[in-house]
């Protein structure tokens, strides 16, 4: 029975318990939160086009950059308080909040004077409800009444484990005398954004409801007496019988913030008025009675809300729907939340993760029995229904699905579903490789596998770019060294050389000796066949000399013949056959041609011409066709190689155009210029403009680097043979090659 319990467990697939369970460990991160965070304020501001204008009972005040500007400093004299908040009483708003916190006393009459105008808009039934924040250390307060605000008394839970502490802020005396005050503490999260705050706060021992719920109390008549707490829960105020109003709450007291509106400009939101506008047209209605005045702002039965945002001195932050905001629209928002009764709720975390776990064993068992691409339809329809349930869930909802971590989770299991599967796959791959690895090269392998049918005898017709390479005099390398020293040397080189090929998309055809034979634009087709020849070519010699100092720098490892290594390549492009030649029974991936045979008289005619990469006029217009400039050609000649009857046009590959520099660029004009007049039969001008392009020759004779001519020097020799011989009147200014 133990037995195959175990047996069991060791068939049973823990693929998606383990993504999961790493999601779900990732997303404990602070980083990740905050990841998650922020895809929910792109739902927020995706839903801001599809909600519903905030309550029409809300309304806000800012003392602004106009406000100070034009009638007086951030802060006022209380007296400026006092008169705004009486004006405002006679439009009879049902309550006005101060998002301000007013504590200390101030020399003069403006404590006297505000706390004057708040009693008289108590009086005419409007009440004010101004802010405290609660503090660590203990508070000098100031001596006198303690005014209406109470504590709550009915709370369930463990208080201590509530937000706040030990000791609190609270208004001056006149103030505290006169109306209510709540809590306006807004903890801000790691990004600086408030999304969360407490609905209720303690003080000590004693708990107090927030500035939000303290304005709703006001604003339904009712006291603290109503309010019952239970923490975990939601905070219940109760309106009368069997009216009872619920406002969802953690174990701490805090409250998510349904955040909606905000000052961006996108939707309407709070109808929001200028302090010193506010404050000049109600005393023009009610106090000057002018005929003609601007009329007030509409406040009759609504709840104000009075902030600031002065600039450099703002109660402003981000939001999740803002960058900079004034964060009287966090109290704005929480209220229009619970008096629209539209609270944002948290899906519980094991159900859409279970719901992904559950997806995810369907995906093992598809992955089991099906193709890669429908495991991979599959997932992708997963992720975009899963981010549609998200998305609709919040705008529609206000359901707060869980999104990043289980798509992390579900995204991971179906990499390595796939990723097994490919692995399976290239496993068996693998298994056809080593069949032929060890006859054809890798990417005729390739060709096999993806033809799905067993290689046979025959070609094609292509166009490509042979690739011939070959060592300056490596006969000489192999009397000088020892037979392993040289298979270390070639080794190396020969490593060098087939990963540039390669590199730039290659055919490796076959080595003979120190020869590397390649092609391009076989078995794949590459239409930029001829400039990936060129670039491989280029970085060939370039590399070639990174290793001459290499080898030099080993001293005596190496014989000085080693130091001075030089490599010869030809290019030729034109149509080709490709494909397995050979026996039936033994073949290679090969090419063949009269195209073919003219890349390697490119490679062997090098060496006449002084030049170490030398090229046909075909391969230099393909490779324009494709790379436009960024390849620099040298006109060499027109020849005839042996074997041949038609004169081929030569060109040697000097470099890449970034490269190149002023002092090649010149050698070259002056060789054009030669060779023109080599043409003509114009020897003595062509004479002195070798001879000038000589000087300046990028690989100037040296027995020490190996290098035994170039090509002005090579023309410089063949016009004095010409001197000495004149061609006949009917010469064409093609030279004839009497060596492969």
């Amino acid at each position: 029975m133990r037995q195959r319990l175990l047996q069991t467990l060791r068939r049973f697939t823990w693929s998606p318990l383990i993504c999961f369970g790493l999601a779900y460990l990732l997303m404990q991160t602070e980083a990740m939160k905050q990841v998650a965070w922020r895809t929910l304020d792109w739902r927020t501001n995706l839903r801001v086009y599809y909600q519903a204008p905030a309550d029409p009972r809300i309304a806000i005040i800012l003392f602004e950059d106009d406000t100070e500007m034009n009638l007086v400093s951030w802060p006022p004299d209380r007296s400026y308080h006092g008169a705004l908040v009486e004006l405002m009483s006679l439009a009879k708003p049902a309550v006005i909040t101060w998002d301000v916190i007013l504590d200390a006393v101030r020399e003069g009459e403006g404590d006297a004077a505000m706390g004057a105008g708040v009693t008289a808009a108590v009086q005419a039934g409007t009440h004010v409800v101004t802010g405290s924040v609660t503090n660590f250390d203990p508070v000098d307060i100031p001596p006198g009444a303690p005014g209406p605000t109470r504590p709550v008394k009915q709370v369930e839970g463990d208080i201590a484990a509530m937000y706040g502490d030990n000791h609190a802020i609270i208004p001056f005396p006149q103030l505290r005398e006169a109306s209510l005050y709540g809590f306006v503490d807004a903890p801000r999260g790691p990004d600086g954004i408030i999304r969360e705050i407490p609905m209720v706060v303690r003080v000590g021992t004693d708990v107090y409801p927030s500035l939000a719920l303290q304005t709703i109390l006001a604003y339904y008549h009712v006291t603290v007496d109503a309010v019952r707490v239970r923490l975990g829960d939601a905070v219940y105020i109760r309106r009368g019988a069997g009216d009872e109003v619920r406002v969802p709450i953690d174990a701490q007291g805090m409250y998510f913030i349904n955040y909606r509106y905000d000052h961006d400009d996108v939707r309407p939101d709070f109808p929001t008025y200028s302090y010193r506008a506010a404050l000049l047209k109600l005393n023009s209605f009610f106090v000057e009675q002018a005929p003609n005045g601007p009329a007030p702002p509409d406040l009759n039965g609504k709840i104000v809300l009075i902030g600031q945002t002065v600039t450099g001195k703002a109660d402003a932050g981000p939001t999740p729907r803002g960058a900079y905001s004034p964060l009287v629209l966090v109290h704005a928002n929480v209220i229009n939340n619970i008096l629209a009764q539209d609270f944002a709720r948290r899906l519980p975390e094991w159900m859409p993760w279970s719901l992904m776990i559950v997806l995810g064993y369907g995906c093992v068992w598809l992955a089991l029995r099906r193709s890669i691409t429908l495991i991979a339809l599959v997932a992708v329809l997963s992720i975009v229904l899963y981010t549609g349930l998200a998305v609709v869930g919040w705008l529609a909802w206000n359901i707060w699905f869980p999104w990043v971590g289980p798509l992390v989770g579900f995204t991971t299991l179906e990499f390595i579903l796939i990723g097994r599967r490919v692995w399976h796959e290239q496993k068996a791959k693998q298994e056809i490789k080593g069949m032929f690895g060890s006859y054809v090269s890798p990417e005729v392998v390739e060709k096999l596998i993806s033809a799905g049918e067993p290689p046979h005898l025959g070609g094609i017709e292509t166009e490509i770019t042979a690739y011939f390479s070959d060592i300056q005099s490596f006969s000489s390398f192999s009397e000088q060294m020892s037979p392993s020293r040289l298979v270390e040397l070639m080794n190396e080189y020969l490593t060098a050389c087939t990963d540039i090929v390669q590199g730039e998309g290659g055919t490796l055809d076959k080595y003979i000796g120190d020869a590397v034979v390649a092609m391009y634009g076989a078995p794949a087709a590459q239409p930029d066949h001829a400039l990936r020849a060129c670039l491989a070519a280029i970085q060939v010699q370039e590399r070639l000399g990174e290793l001459r100092a290499k080898w030099r720098s080993e001293g005596a490892k190496w014989p000085e013949i080693v130091w001075r290594m030089r490599s010869r390549i030809g290019l030729n492009t034109g149509r080709c056959i490709v494909g397995n030649m050979g026996s039936r029974t033994r073949f290679n991936y090969t090419m063949m041609g009269d195209d073919v045979n003219l890349a390697a008289r490119m490679e062997s005619g090098a060496k006449s011409w002084g030049v170490y990469i030398m090229c046909t006029a075909a391969t230099k217009a393909a490779c324009e066709e494709r790379g436009g400039d960024r390849v620099v050609f040298r006109p060499l000649g027109r020849i005839v190689v042996k074997g041949r009857a038609q004169a081929t046009p030569i060109f040697e590959i000097v470099g890449l155009k970034e490269k190149v520099t002023d002092r090649t660029r010149e050698c070259l004009a002056l060789f054009e210029r030669g060779l023109e007049c080599f043409y003509r039969q114009d020897w003595a001008g062509a004479m002195a403009l070798f001879e000038k392009s000589s000087l300046l020759e990028p690989f100037q004779p040296d027995v020490s680097t190996g290098v035994g001519s170039n090509p002005s020097h090579i023309y410089l020799k063949i016009i004095k043979e010409y001197q000495k011989h004149p061609p006949g009147p009917d010469w064409d200014g093609v030279y004839i090659m009497s060596e492969k």
